[in-house]
């Protein structure tokens, strides 16, 4: 009897110290020392790829944001605010509980088929929307100008960037909004637009957050 306590006390003193190493391994020198080296070569990345702008956060590269008019009364749905550059749908385009606004908690597409009655009718009232409000004066925007990524949400509905097409699609109407010349408009897209990673991965891109921040810049100058 006191052979087998002192074997069951052996072993749980073995399993506790097993504990207690691999617990100061894996839970603090090895975190600790990732941390370092994330923190020494990629500090950017390891504190979110923050953007800041004369100093404080406004946001990530790697999140997109609303870029929507303050909800009037009665309303459900805030506007879009059209003097800024617009991303992806960020709510699946119809009612969505799981993500609305590009709400970080929980995050989704519209788990829709393609040849869903509802989606296919999301899409083409979402079509409209973009042609009428990105049609401006001399510039009319037809329905076979607009390309998918204007129309639908990323996997996870938070997508930070959006396809040169889409931007150039806002280009006059962004203009006209904050009374600049089309042409400088144009000029910020094309310098905020990121070719393939290592020129085979993934697709060309303009992240929404950088453009509008230099949009403001040159809105500002004038």
């Amino acid at each position: 009897m006191n052979t087998s306590v002192t074997n069951t006390a052996r072993l749980l003193g073995a399993g506790l110290r097993a504990l207690l190493v691999l617990t100061v391994v894996t839970g603090i020198i090895y975190p600790l020392v990732i941390t370092g080296i994330a923190q020494g070569l990629f500090p950017g990345k390891a504190n979110g790829s923050e953007i800041t702008v004369d100093g404080k956060v406004v946001g990530s590269s790697l999140i997109g944001q609303s870029y929507h008019l303050p909800l009037k009364e009665g309303q459900e749905t805030p506007e879009p605010d059209l003097k800024w550059f617009q991303g992806r749908p960020a709510n699946g385009l119809g009612t969505n509980t799981i993500n609305t606004q590009y709400d970080l908690i929980l995050s989704g597409a519209t788990n829709r088929s393609a040849d869903n009655p509802e989606l296919a009718q999301w899409v083409k009232d979402a079509k409209a929307a973009v042609v009428k409000d990105n049609s401006a004066p001399g510039h009319l925007v037809k329905p076979s100008d607009v390309p998918a990524d204007t129309v639908t949400s990323s996997g996870s509905g938070l997508d930070p960037d959006i396809s040169p097409e889409y931007a150039d699609l806002q280009v006059h109407r962004v203009a006209e909004k904050n009374g600049l010349p089309a042409e400088q408009v144009q000029k910020l897209v094309d310098e905020h637009t990121e070719n393939r990673t290592l020129g085979f991965i993934g697709d060309p891109r303009v992240n929404v957050l950088e453009l509008n921040i230099a949009l403001k810049e040159l809105a500002a100058e004038r």
